[in-house]
């Protein structure tokens, strides 16, 4: 096989999705050495991307970038998925524009999209651009109402169809290999809508499940004093509180130094770490003095190893590390948020984590769970954690029968 050109577009919000996208490409580099990978994502994902030396397809400070849409969309710590997929119509236009000049320009024998459903619908759309074998990366199977507004059950619904519309159809979708980061159990097993197919058996039939992908061998991180001694943290009781990737979730920190300070009068020598991630500044928080406050912490993971219990928003990517690494936490998930949602019924299935809503907690009740909880051990089943090497071999079976259909 010739030198392999891969075109890998990293989407959604936050840093999560990034995080894995690094850990498969390096993966798939061990199995196809000299592999040349271009990438095309927006902010914050450029911030690692350019800390790990990648190299950005040109002109990519163009690609629009989803995390202002979902900003502007949120309303505290609340994030409806249907008003932010409404407000992220233009951006998907200015995407998929921008992704069909680029293909049509430079030549890919592998183009992988993390979440880039405006992407999938740009090959739907447009099939005789596609030259290429073509990757989707998942989590989620479809979108739930979490309210009983009209419009919101009717967006849900369209989405949903649009969702389902290969299956339904019995048509070849736009992508040729589906990987799901997650198990078949983690997908309900309901239907997408009234005469809509089931999601469980949808994904059965189009994913290929590869289980948990983490930028880190969970193994390598059973020695917490090490680790701490490695950061510079001491014994003292140790509290990480962090949002992700995005600017949403002032309203969380600020709930946990309210917290903080009650929880000191029982535990005064407790050191609480707040992570406001990389679109959020710290001067825009209101917080008590002696809080010590980061931006954005490369490898936060390794700072979740160090500490005695967690406080994270409800995202896949903070939550499945901590379950993994076997750390207590509480984690509050965005409001109205459908992929949230189903993250935390994953972590209920696995018993992991402390489930909080923002809007119905008060800081002398998150005080009282920080005090009940710091330093629990935790008993959480195995996860399965070399998602990154599974998605790295179905990535170069896919490029060995393209390469061999090439060859007829």
């Amino acid at each position: 096989m010739e030198k392999v050109k891969v075109l890998f577009i990293s989407g959604s919000l936050g840093l999560g999705h990034i995080t894995r996208d690094i850990a498969i490409a390096d993966h798939l580099r061990k199995l196809l050495p000299g592999i040349d990978i271009e990438w095309l994502a927006a902010n914050p994902a450029t911030i690692l991307l350019i800390e790990k030396g990648e190299r950005l397809v040109p002109g990519a400070d163009q690609y629009a970038n989803e995390n202002v849409s979902a900003e502007k969309a949120a309303k505290g710590s609340s994030l409806n998925l249907i008003s932010y997929l409404l407000k992220s119509r233009s951006i998907w236009k200015q995407n998929k524009d921008f992704f069909l000049n680029l293909i049509a320009i430079k030549k890919y024998d592998l183009v992988i999209g993390d979440e880039t459903y405006e992407i999938n619908l740009a090959l739907r759309e447009h099939p005789e651009m596609k030259k290429f074998p073509f990757v989707m990366i998942f989590d989620f199977v479809g979108l739930h109402a979490l309210t009983m507004n009209p419009l919101e059950r009717l967006g849900v619904y369209y989405w949903n169809r649009v969702w389902s519309h290969d299956y339904r159809l019995k048509q070849k979708p736009p992508y040729d290999l589906a990987l799901f980061v997650g198990e078949l159990d983690d997908v309900p097993d309901n239907s997408f809508g009234f005469m809509l197919p089931d999601r469980r058996e949808f994904a059965k039939a189009l994913y290929t499940f590869i289980g948990y992908v983490f930028p880190f061998d969970v193994k390598l991180f059973s020695d917490k004093q090490e680790i701490r001694k490695k950061l510079g943290y001491g014994d003292e009781p140790l509290l990480i509180c962090s949002l992700g990737g995005t600017a949403i979730g002032k309203e969380l920190l600020e709930l946990c130094g309210q917290a903080c300070n009650i929880v000191k009068e029982k535990i005064p020598d407790l050191h609480a770490v707040f992570v406001t991630g990389p679109r959020l500044s710290a001067d825009s928080i209101d917080l008590p003095e002696g809080i010590d406050v980061k931006g954005y912490i490369p490898r936060l993971y390794e700072h979740f190893a160090s500490c005695d219990l967690a406080i994270v928003q409800g995202g896949a990517t903070s939550a499945f590390e901590l379950t993994a690494l076997r750390k207590p936490f509480i984690y509050f998930p965005l409001e109205k948020h459908s992929e949230q949602a189903n993250v935390s019924r994953i972590l209920s299935q696995r018993g992991a984590g402390i489930k909080l809503v923002l809007s119905k907690t008060t800081p002398e009740y998150l005080a009282d769970q920080i005090i009940k909880n710091i330093g629990q051990n935790v008993s959480y089943p195995d996860i399965p954690s070399d998602g990154a090497h599974k998605a790295a071999q179905s990535l170069v079976q896919l490029l060995e029968k393209s390469y061999v259909r090439g060859l007829d």
